[in-house]
Order: structure tokens, then sequence, then C-alpha cells
């Protein structure tokens, strides 16, 4: 495979994509044709379409610490208020609350996921001291 990233394996060139044209609607970050999710949050093993192997992908807890800082907290304030100005019944709670949360939690998850993916793969990340690893498994020299 080659070393530079816009170019496929059977030497297909790809225009650089950014990872917000990408990364949110679950796009390979490369060609921008294939699809990186394999169900809802599964990453797929490679794109079906340029071959783009998706084993730098490793968002770890970052969708979910994103959801929880910006999407669940205006939910919750939400929910917080209605009981502040409103004092409905539980049931009311039951009725509005888990919808929104679901909304504000679970929704957001896949986008900011393929987000996190499509900026790994442009901005080239990696684990802090591991260049040199790197460019020994890509056969390329290591950048400073």
């Amino acid at each position: 495979m080659s070393s530079d990233p816009t170019t496929a394996s059977d030497g297909r060139r790809w225009p650089q994509r950014s990872p917000l044209e990408t990364g949110p609607f679950g796009r390979c970050p490369r060609c921008g044709e294939g699809h990186i999710f394999h169900g809802f949050l599964t990453v797929r093993d490679r794109c079906e379409v340029c071959g783009l192997s998706y084993d730098f992908a490793d968002p770890a807890d970052g969708p979910a610490v994103f959801v929880q800082l910006f999407a669940c907290v205006p939910g919750v304030i939400f929910i917080v208020m209605l009981e502040i100005l409103a004092r409905p019944g539980l049931w009311v709670h039951l009725a509005v609350g888990i919808p929104v949360l679901i909304l504000t939690a679970v929704l957001p998850l896949r986008p900011i996921k393929g987000w996190l993916i499509a900026a790994q793969y442009v901005n080239k990340a990696q684990e802090a001291g591991t260049a040199r690893l790197w460019a020994q498994l890509h056969d390329r020299p290591p950048s400073e």
C-alpha cells in the first residue's frame, strides 16, 4: 500500500476531504463514498470502495465525552427546568424526559464518532512517541 494516504492500493488518487465533510455522515475519510460503520457504532474493517483499512480508527471514549459535555447537558437542564417551572407529575417526566435524553445522548454518538475517525485519518493522529514505530510499519521515514 502506498505511503500517500490519498492514494489507494490500486493507485487511484482521492482528493483530500475535510473530516466534517465525511465523518458525521459515516463516509470513508479517503474516498467519501464507502462507509465507516457496520451497524450503528461498529467500525468496519475497511472501506468497501477504496479499501482503506480502518485499523487506525480508535476514537476510544471521545464520542461519549463530547455527547456528555455538549449534548446531554442541555437535555438535563431542560428536564430540571421543567421540574422547577411546572412541577409536573412523574408520568410527564417519563414521557418527556426519557425521549429528550435518548435524543441528546444516543443520536449524536454516530456522527461524532465518524467525525473523530475522519479527523484521525486526515490529521494522521497517533499516540505520542509512536512515530518511529509507525514509520517502520509503513516503510517511510519518521516525521519529526
